[in-house]
């Protein structure tokens, strides 16, 4: 149904020319990651994903995905959004803007295949730090193997079987965000009740409980003597 009411393709890689907006973003890449570098110097303060989603327990492992969350299914995380103003200036500005964050993967590790849970969305990654041997971490999205570039966004479909792997010694870091597909009328309106009814679950009321606390926590330690 969702396919059939979209208004771009459903192929598993996503042309950036379908959205305006990816020129910008692309273009703001460098102040993006001014304030990225500005979080990750302290890595031990950003949680690892099924730290804030227990959901991802099956994907997520130890401390080799970390996500440093800016906005949650369309809600702000104030104190990390206030770490990173320009970065969130410029997330404000593109249409349909649900989820964003920083995904950070370290070395060697290997995101087991798995699925996104609604065709709702379509999920964008802008690369920020890439190892030098980009060829070596890759995604895979369907029968589609690619890679990211320092500056340059990939759009996908992540209701595709997808799956990456970071064979390098580097960390591979993203600005990772989901935005709402394109849509008619009728899909428009399917999907809005969709995404309404997530907002409504665990998937995404846990997520904004475990950030809180977890920032909580973080904050605590910064001011203890």
């Amino acid at each position: 149904f969702q396919g059939k009411h979209s208004l771009i393709p459903t192929t598993p890689l996503i042309p950036t020319h379908y959205f305006k907006w990816t020129t910008e973003l692309e273009n703001q890449s460098e102040t993006i990651r001014v304030e990225f570098d500005n979080v990750w110097a302290k890595p031990d303060e950003i949680p690892s994903f099924h730290q804030i989603s227990p959901d991802q327990a099956r994907i997520s492992r130890g401390k080799n995905w970390k996500t440093y969350g800016l906005f949650i299914f369309g809600n702000k995380v104030e104190p990390n959004c206030t770490m990173c103003p320009r970065t969130t200036e410029i997330l404000d500005r593109i249409p349909g803007l649900q989820n964003a964050w920083y995904s950070i993967l370290a070395p060697g590790y290997h995101i087991p295949a798995h699925r996104g849970p609604t065709r709702a969305l379509i999920r964008c990654h802008l690369g920020l730090m890439v190892p030098k041997k980009d060829n070596q971490c890759w995604i895979r999205i369907g029968t589609e193997t690619t890679h990211w570039k320092e500056g340059k966004i990939l759009l996908f479909d992540d209701t595709y079987e997808h799956e990456v792997k970071n064979e390098t010694n580097e960390h591979r870091a993203v600005l990772f965000i989901d935005i709402d597909r394109p849509m008619d009328n009728i899909g428009r309106f399917v999907n809005l009740s969709i995404l309404r009814l997530m907002q409504a679950t665990h998937y995404v009321k846990d997520p904004l409980k475990n950030i809180k606390s977890w920032n909580q926590k973080v904050q605590s330690q910064d001011e203890a003597p």
